[in-house]
């Protein structure tokens, strides 16, 4: 609320005409603190916090025999120097390792590779969107939705990613990969150490990476 301050003019003196006085504005800022405290109480009320997201890794057993994985299903990504990945696939009957392919994290570079093999390969990936449509509209619950979805990710033919990281890679990268893994609905995934061969497969990339690229 604004108020003016001061009077008006006084009587006549000498004959003179007075002067009125200059009048001040004041603005009474206390509705405003009043207003305030409704706010935050409004924000806080209907601000809905984020949940905490966590993410499931599965790591190999190591004692014992390892598990086998079938070739035709496997695809092998190694992360190296520079932000870099190596992936390759594997032989369907002898197992032996296929040419390798460099890229990197963008949208157009490793997720395009495994969204590719992910779909070719499972053809109820789709279905995960409309199960997440069905769960937004109220038609079934947050149980029912995460089990149709973890039905679809661990289809028994589907794709099986194997993460792999060299001496050069940042842990960085490590955390990139497995939001790649969420993103591109791989429901199964393991991180295991580097074998001796496969540094070789790391250098035969970057090789033909640099001829490609002078």
């Amino acid at each position: 609320m604004a108020e003016l301050e001061g009077g008006g003019g006084g009587h006549k003196k000498g004959g003179k005409k007075p002067h009125g006085k200059k009048l001040s504005t004041r603005v009474d800022f206390t509705p405003m603190v009043d207003l305030g405290f409704l706010l935050i109480t409004f924000f806080m009320l209907t601000t809905s916090m984020n949940k905490p997201k966590t993410m499931e890794i599965n790591m190999p057993v190591q004692e014992g025999e390892k598990t086998p994985v079938p070739a035709s299903q496997t695809m092998s990504i190694i992360l190296t120097e520079n932000d870099k990945v190596v992936y390759y696939f594997r032989d369907s009957k002898t197992g032996d390792p296929l040419t390798p392919q460099i890229t990197d994290y963008s949208a157009g570079g490793i997720r395009s590779a495994i969204l590719k093999e992910n779909t070719s390969r499972n053809p109820n990936i789709d279905s995960i969107e409309i199960y997440k449509k069905m769960y937004r509209s109220n038609l079934i619950d947050e149980k029912q939705m995460k089990k149709h979805i973890s039905f679809v990710k661990e289809f028994k033919d589907g794709l099986i990613v194997i993460i792999k990281a060299d001496d050069k890679a940042k842990f960085k990268n490590l955390v990139d990969i497995l939001d790649e893994m969420l993103i591109c609905n791989v429901g199964r995934y393991a991180i295991v150490n580097l074998e001796e061969p496969e540094k070789e497969l790391i250098k035969q990339a970057q090789t033909t990476l640099a001829a490609t690229n002078p």
